[in-house]
């Protein structure tokens, strides 16, 4: 009987137990449920607020179209050295690797300066798009020529094929070096409007010749390609940073534009002084030059903002018509 009574006990007991045990996990499971769902709503609300400031942040900014080429040097360190943030303005760049993406860019209203040779620029404007021509750049190309293609003289690319941007610098030059000596036969002009694709070309033997911007141009002669032309010995500088003229109308993109010029000015005069070189890493991740390259870059001078030679544009317009 004695047995009886503390087995019936202690079953009794294990019950209860087990169903307050049941009872505290369902009420565990509760919480915790209750507990993430709320969680995941703030998560999402959170989430959202911070899409709105950050879109916010970014429509603020002062956004400017680059390519992967020396030119942008300065605008590359400005931003590797947050030196345009310790002026106290928020510049931000879109990295385009071929100078359409960052034409549709800006036509579009989406950024308010860009990176490119007066070539575009005129025909940006003449598309409906009015540019404020801020600095000109000391950006420069080279015609160069596949060593596999045996083509050493211009001369010599009578049916063969060049890679370059339509309605650009590149094209202008490619006409200039054409008409210069009129081949026998048709040269094919092909458009590669991405530089790194271009070089890649040239490099796996995919086309005759091309024209090169640096430190592209310096890889490719790395490799024994041959240079037809330098657009330096031309008198020709095509380079250019440009604003559109709508987004100036703000007086808050006129100061942030004053700022910007500031900055550019400063990060030119550091380069200046110190070489290109010193600098290796903003050009290795932002134009992808490796070692070699860089090492046989030639010295650049980078000058302050100032608009382009009219001589310059005045050849723009005219090839452009």
């Amino acid at each position: 009987n004695e047995k009886y009574l503390y087995c019936k006990k202690t079953c009794y007991l294990c019950n209860v137990m087990t169903k307050f045990s049941v009872l505290i996990s369902t009420f565990c499971f509760l919480i915790l449920f209750f507990s993430c769902g709320k969680s995941e709503k703030e998560k999402e609300q959170i989430s959202r607020a911070q899409r709105i400031e950050m879109a916010r942040a970014d429509s603020a900014a002062l956004k400017i179209a680059t390519v992967p080429t020396m030119d942008c040097l300065p605008i590359f360190l400005a931003i590797e050295d947050s030196a345009f943030q310790k002026a106290g303005i928020d510049v931000r760049i879109r990295r385009c690797n071929a100078q359409l993406d960052g034409d549709t860019l800006i036509a579009g209203g989406h950024i308010e300066g860009i990176v490119t040779d007066l070539f575009r620029a005129e025909r940006l404007q003449k598309n409906g798009t009015p540019l404020k021509y801020v600095a000109a750049t000391n950006a420069y190309w080279r015609l160069i020529a596949n060593k596999k293609s045996r083509v050493n003289e211009i001369k010599q690319l009578s049916d063969k094929l060049v890679a370059m941007t339509r309605f650009s610098a590149t094209d202008y030059l490619a006409d200039l070096a054409i008409d210069s000596v009129k081949p026998k036969n048709e040269v094919y002009r092909i458009q590669i409007n991405d530089v790194h694709t271009r070089l890649k070309m040239l490099l796996n033997n995919e086309i005759d010749a091309m024209l090169l911007p640096e430190p592209h141009a310096t890889t490719a002669t790395l490799y024994k390609n041959a240079v037809l032309m330098d657009s330096r010995d031309k008198n020709i500088h095509a380079g250019v940073i440009a604003f559109r003229v709508n987004a100036l109308k703000s007086k808050k993109r006129r100061q942030q534009l004053q700022v910007f010029v500031k900055v550019y000015n400063q990060m030119c005069d550091s380069i200046n002084q110190k070489g290109v070189k010193a600098y290796s890493s903003v050009i290795s991740k932002y134009m992808g030059g490796d070692a070699k390259t860089i090492s046989a870059l030639p010295s650049f001078h980078y000058q302050h903002a100032t608009s382009p030679r009219q001589r310059d544009i005045n050849v723009a317009q005219r090839w452009k018509k």
